[in-house]
């Protein structure tokens, strides 16, 4: 996938740096902390995420608690021309909507920021066809807010713009 990041070394963070932890959404590392020789870092949800918990994660643990770094202005591009992107789905998914619904939920919780894309934009076109089920619009949703954030964090700017430029790539 187009995340050359993420390798079998460990992602390594600097405090300050913002990033996104499934399942807690996106936040930034506070501290970094050695305990028994061991490094950690002290992760913070960002404020209008769902949690205020603070998070410490081993960095040895850091990949298989699936911590990625937030995309850069190139992979913004990649991501716009994803949800540009018109194929099949156009037509109506023929696919079940739970077992839609199963796939796009990995996704969203473990998926790269390019496949989590992917999935707003099958869904947009879907619900272009015929009306979502409640678990899809959720889905549909989560998806929004997670890459309205990360293309907010990317370009340094407001979440409000975000959501109109994606809002204007699907009304083209």
């Amino acid at each position: 996938m187009m995340e050359g990041n993420m390798s079998s070394a460990f992602l390594e963070f600097k405090v300050g740096e913002n990033l996104r932890y499934p399942g807690v959404g996106h936040a930034v590392i506070d501290k970094i902390e050695t305990v028994n020789e061991k490094k950690s870092y002290i992760i913070r949800p960002l404020a209008d995420t769902a949690t205020s918990i603070r998070v410490t994660v081993p960095i040895a643990k850091v990949n298989a608690v699936g911590l990625k770094k937030i995309i850069s202005q190139k992979e913004v591009q990649a991501i716009y021309e994803i949800l540009k992107k018109r194929n099949e789905k156009e037509k109506g998914d023929q696919t079940s909507w739970n077992r839609r619904l199963k796939q796009y939920k990995e996704v969203i919780t473990k998926g790269t920021v390019f496949e989590i894309a992917a999935v707003l934009r099958d869904l947009f076109l879907l619900r272009n066809n015929k009306e979502l089920s409640s678990s899809e619009k959720d889905l549909f949703r989560n998806a929004q807010s997670i890459l309205v954030k990360e293309i907010s964090l990317a370009k340094k700017i407001k979440t409000e713009v975000i959501e109109q430029e994606i809002q204007m790539i699907f009304a083209s």
